[in-house]
């Protein structure tokens, strides 16, 4: 049965656990494979669409008036073509959606009728975890390469450039500039948008998306699972990093297991070691439980918020852990975690002024063309606020 409003809700607890990078937008926002969560229900699902997130989010993404048939499902569900058919196969009714015993969503059709409970009995891949981005991202980009490929035609790579593997493995959108390139899709597709540009001296091993106004510059080697999310600029060397938009790592340095969000910067030389030189189990900050948990994890990287940036030849230890407004610079190692709009080096840290911030933000986004609009700066002094706790 036809569905006419999609509600994408975000579960309390995991939206807490994937903080930093959910504090300025909800679950279904994030970017992991090629396209955001929500795109990809989009995609695969032609109906009207809003959220339930965080009070303090709703401005930015209010909640919408639906009317007719709605679907309401946790928006850290990522949707595969089973699914949907079986969404599409409930009868015209009120159903709560079950899986594997947990309520997974509901469906309402406004009569107020009793909802049957209803099971969906294909799998589907969840983000409970921040680290689950970049674990979970190759296997994002095979769906979403599959889905944003199907029925197209690739553009010509050009002849400077050497393709190892199947070329039907790599997909080039008509008007990206890709020059001297070496491209291997053995190990997974590449997926190269419109507007992206991939310099000469570059090495891409896919996984890997570039996706809309995306930067590679000359030289740079990106392994998978990698995407460069709208409007990154990145140099150097990448492995398995998953980029929201608008952020750039664009000089040498290493950065491998790691998730960026917008408004980021990486000064040149910047590293992050994703690897502890014991080889034992990754404990990464979690901010619900205001510690570090276990994460059964051997690599994890550099966790960013939005609008954080670190200074020339920052090192970062294994699995860190930066808030939101965060300014890094100085010699040594930042501790593991460092919370939001906080500035300053090794040698200690101070409070980020919101006047500084908000001039900083608004100067970087108009280089953009975007603005930091009134919504904005009242969500980020709703972080700020929410943030005090964990200083």
């Amino acid at each position: 049965m036809k569905i006419d409003h999609v509600v994408l809700r975000d579960p309390a607890d995991i939206r807490a656990n994937l903080l930093p990078v959910t504090y300025t937008r909800p679950i279904s926002e994030l970017r992991i494979g090629i396209i955001t969560i929500r795109e990809k229900w989009q995609r695969r699902l032609s109906a009207e669409y809003s959220w339930i997130t965080a009070d303090y989010l709703q401005e930015k993404f209010p909640p919408a008036k639906t009317s007719g048939r709605v679907l309401t499902i946790n928006a850290n569900i990522l949707p595969t073509n089973a699914l949907i058919a079986e969404l599409n196969a409930i009868p015209h009714t009120d159903a709560r959606l079950i899986h594997k015993g947990i309520e997974i969503g509901n469906i309402s059709t406004g009569t107020q009728a009793t909802p049957v409970d209803v099971d969906i009995t294909s799998d589907f891949p969840v983000i409970n975890w921040v680290y689950d981005i970049f674990m979970k991202n190759s296997d994002a980009i095979e769906w979403d390469f599959a889905l944003m490929t199907a029925g197209r035609q690739s553009a010509a790579p050009d002849a400077s450039c050497r393709i190892i593997g199947d070329p039907a493995r790599l997909f080039i959108e008509p008007g990206a500039q890709v020059t001297g390139t070496f491209i291997n899709v053995t190990a997974g597709p590449v997926y190269i948008a419109s507007t992206a540009t991939v310099m000469e001296g570059s090495c891409l091993r896919g996984p890997i998306a570039c996706c809309e106004h995306s930067q590679v510059n000359m030289g740079t080697k990106i392994y998978g699972a990698t995407t460069i999310g709208n409007y990154c600029k990145v140099g150097g060397e990448l492995n398995n990093v998953v980029m929201q938009g608008y952020s750039n790592k664009a000089h040498d340095g290493f950065l491998g297991n790691a998730v960026i969000g917008e408004w980021c910067n990486l000064g040149a030389g910047c590293v992050a070691s994703n690897l502890k030189n014991d080889y034992t189990e990754i404990k990464l900050w979690n901010y619900p439980a205001h510690r570090f948990l276990r994460t059964g994890l051997q690599f994890c990287g550099l966790i960013m918020g939005d609008h954080s940036k670190a200074g020339i030849n920052t090192m970062f230890n294994t699995a860190t852990v930066i808030g939101v407004g965060v300014n890094i610079h100085g010699t040594g190692f930042p501790r593991n975690f460092v919370a939001s709009f906080s500035e300053g080096s090794p040698s200690g840290y101070v409070d980020v002024s919101m006047p500084k911030f908000l001039d900083i933000a608004r100067r970087m986004m108009a280089r953009r063309g975007i603005e930091l609009t009134e919504a904005d700066i009242r969500m980020f002094d709703a972080i700020r606020h929410i943030s005090d706790d964990y200083k």
